[in-house]
């Protein structure tokens, strides 16, 4: 056969190879062809988390987080009991600018969600078992799902009804009934939408922001990457919870609106963290900070990045006021299994530290209800519920020179609202 005549034949050849195996392109794709799947998540402080089993093995808890590039497991322990098999190793930095964290790159799993499955999944696996999250959340989490989930279809986070719904590809070409549209900005396989911030203090700012659904606050702003920003007079030094590689310090105030382009978000509570080692990469991105679960969980949304858009309407928490903390307090969990509490931070002259509660404290009842009956999630809502709410505990307390003595105390205190 003349070459002439062949060529047409092979093209013809791949284009319907190539069509047969769109599927088999790495991502997360249905199990059946339909318009959309909905997939139940827990929902703990509005954080996004769902069982996956990994080349049909256990299902283990990962957080679906649009914050990250990559795929993380933090156990390699369970790793090398599911066989995954690795190909080289990585340096990863953690989120206080400074702790290395090295990862192994395990580059073709199987993800299974039930209606819906990832492959040809790369996961970067730590290499030190990593279950510190668990002691924040409050519920066992073995990892993290980034960009790879969202980077095909359009997914559509309910948090009202703790559910995910996950739409062809091919879905949603026009804006659904009562929803708003902006572009989102996909900048290293993650998602940026411009806003616009009143400040108590310092001028209105035009923000960029990344969109984290892996992260519990409500709006974050980084003083480094803008000399605009300015922190309230009103404030409070602290912890601003903990991430790969680290806890992240600083101080927390508010800021007077968010508007995210036709939605106003009132007297917001803003985390302003100090300047680290990491603070290079944020400014290089050009974004002044970040907006997490605690605004993004007063709206139903839906992150098309197939189209780089996201569709937004208020949800049921639009108007609820944003809270803090009143207590002065940080609990965190010894083991979200045996619900074992214990106080890791105690705030200088809070309502909390003027009775008497010290740094690793367990909580043996709240307000006369045993430990194990409650939820991290449901004791964070309590501390920060009402101002001049009783809140009373009973406390044991290890002598740190002699751990097999122990007292016990009860102290009770109201809450006391401090921003």
């Amino acid at each position: 056969m003349h070459p002439s005549i062949k060529r047409p034949f092979v093209f013809l050849f791949l284009f319907f190879f190539a069509f047969s195996l769109k599927g088999q392109v790495p991502g997360f794709y249905m199990k059946e062809e339909k318009r959309k799947v909905k997939l139940p998540f827990v929902d703990s402080n509005s954080l996004i988390i769902m069982p996956v089993s990994i080349n049909g093995g256990e299902e283990v808890n990962f957080l679906f987080d649009t914050g990250v590039k990559s795929n993380i497991f933090f156990s390699k322990t369970l790793a090398d009991k599911m066989q995954m098999q690795y190909t080289r190793k990585l340096n990863l930095v953690g989120a206080d600018g400074k702790t290395v964290l090295s990862a192994s790159v395990s580059p073709n799993n199987h993800f299974d969600l039930g209606p819906v499955e990832g492959i040809f999944q790369a996961i970067l696996v730590l290499d030190e078992d990593f279950l510190e999250l668990e002691k924040v959340i409050g519920v066992p989490v073995y990892g993290v799902i980034g960009h790879e989930f969202f980077k095909n279809n359009p997914v559509k986070i309910d948090y009202d009804n703790s559910t995910v719904v996950f739409y062809r590809r091919s879905a949603l070409k026009w804006r659904p009934f009562g929803y708003r549209k902006m572009e989102i900005e996909l900048q290293g396989n993650k998602p940026y939408i411009e806003t616009t911030i009143r400040q108590l203090s310092g001028p209105d700012l035009a923000a960029k922001l990344l969109i984290d659904t892996g992260a519990n606050h409500g709006l974050l702003l980084n003083m480094e990457t803008n000399e605009n920003i300015v922190l309230p007079e009103k404030n409070l030094e602290s912890d601003l919870g903990r991430s790969l590689g680290g806890d992240l310090f600083g101080f927390v105030g508010r800021v007077k609106r968010v508007n995210i382009e036709g939605l106003r978000f009132r007297n917001v509570i803003t985390s302003y963290p100090e300047e680290n080692e990491f603070s290079e990469v944020i400014i290089e991105t050009g974004r002044e900070g970040s907006l997490g679960s605690d605004i993004l969980n007063r709206m139903k949304i839906i992150m098309d990045y197939p189209r780089e858009r996201m569709l937004y309407k208020k949800g049921a928490k639009f108007g609820d006021e944003f809270k803090y903390d009143m207590s002065g307090l940080m609990v965190r969990v010894y083991s979200a299994e045996d619900k074992r509490f214990y106080i890791s931070q105690v705030r200088e002259d809070s309502p909390a530290d003027r009775q008497g509660v010290k740094m690793f404290d367990e909580i043996i009842t709240i307000n006369k209800i045993p430990a194990v009956f409650w939820e991290l999630s449901e004791i964070t809502e309590l501390l920060r519920s009402e101002e001049g709410k009783v809140i009373s505990l009973e406390l044991l307390r290890t002598n740190p020179s002699d751990q097999n003595e122990s007292t016990i105390h009860n102290i009770t205190f109201l809450l006391e609202k401090q921003l």
